[in-house]
């Protein structure tokens, strides 16, 4: 199938998990959650104020507009005003990414880098010292929570060696450069070892295949057929693990920026959680389900460019 009628398809095809997930939406935050008339003026409120707020908000109207306003938001990406800052919530958006992605892009990089280079050389040493070893460091790192990496990183290498910033941001380069070290650092200490884990699985799975078996018998060396052959038929599992974690930088660390004092996504997303802003809310829902889309159908495109035995259809 041709790749631009593939992409047209699957494009048209998202429109109905688009509309599922803003019904979803719609049900979670408009029949499901607490009256928000409720929650910004608190139980003091009269009914003649809880009226206004209704009315202010147009919770007053047919479920239907109510609904067809959070479709329009998905298609325009036009979602209003948010509760707390009166701010356009679009801008606000994008005032957050640069902030979110200084961070989770460079560590995403250097994370999945160091990740495939450890996992090829472990593969190589499959059985030994070595691979156990890494294995073993792997697991210990994934059994430790991250919030305290974030907490041990902000106390010994911010707080008592004076490394880095504890927290903070200045906006401009190279102004916000001092403050995403450190985020960036524990971002790569806290994927490492579940990256690791999975490359070197993906990597094993494809040592054990009848074709690496016929490249011995052929006389290949071991280098040659893991760089050359094993490497690029696990590119599948690897482009897919890859393109799955790119939603989650684009909208940023909600963890780590709430610890590090960071404007962006992830922040933005944990004010509006606790200030009841259910715009803000909403419109993050959207995006990362639209994010999410986006780049499944990214995934699909790239097998073909990895393994010619994909086919588009």
């Amino acid at each position: 199938m041709n790749i631009w009628l593939y992409i047209i398809r699957k494009v048209v095809n998202m429109i109905p998990t688009l509309l599922g997930v803003c019904l979803i939406v719609f049900v979670l935050f408009n029949l499901v959650a607490p009256d928000p008339a409720l929650l910004l003026l608190g139980k003091h409120g009269t009914v003649e104020q809880i009226a206004q707020i209704h009315r202010e908000l147009g919770l007053d109207r047919p479920f239907w507009a109510q609904y067809f306003d959070i479709v329009k938001s998905a298609f325009t990406w036009d979602f209003g005003y948010s509760w707390s800052s009166k701010q356009e919530i679009w801008q606000m958006i994008k005032n957050g990414a640069f902030p979110s992605m200084a961070i989770t892009v460079p560590a995403f990089i250097l994370t999945n880098a160091i990740a495939i280079s450890i996992s090829l050389l472990v593969s190589f040493y499959r059985g030994k010292m070595l691979d156990k070893s890494v294995v073993f460091v792997c697991v210990a790192m994934m059994s430790i929570p991250g919030l305290a990496y974030i907490l041990f990183g902000q106390y010994f290498f911010a707080y008592k060696l004076g490394l880095f910033e504890i927290a903070g941001y200045e906006p401009g380069f190279p102004n916000f450069v001092p403050y995403v070290l450190l985020p960036i650092v524990l971002y790569l200490i806290m994927n490492i070892g579940p990256d690791v884990r999975y490359y070197r699985t993906a990597v094993l799975d494809e040592i054990y295949q009848d074709y690496v078996r016929t490249a011995r018998a052929k006389g290949l060396t071991e280098k040659k057929i893991l760089f050359k052959h094993v490497l690029k038929n696990a590119m599948i599992p690897i482009l897919t693990y890859l393109i799955i974690q790119i939603p989650f930088l684009v909208l940023g660390g909600i963890l780590t920026e709430s610890f590090f004092s960071i404007p962006g996504l992830g922040g933005l997303t944990i004010k509006a959680i606790n200030t009841s802003d259910f715009p803000v809310i909403k419109a993050m829902t959207i995006l990362s389900a639209v994010a999410f889309m986006v780049f499944n159908l990214l995934t699909d495109v790239l097998y073909t460019l990895v393994d010619p035995r994909a086919k588009l259809k």
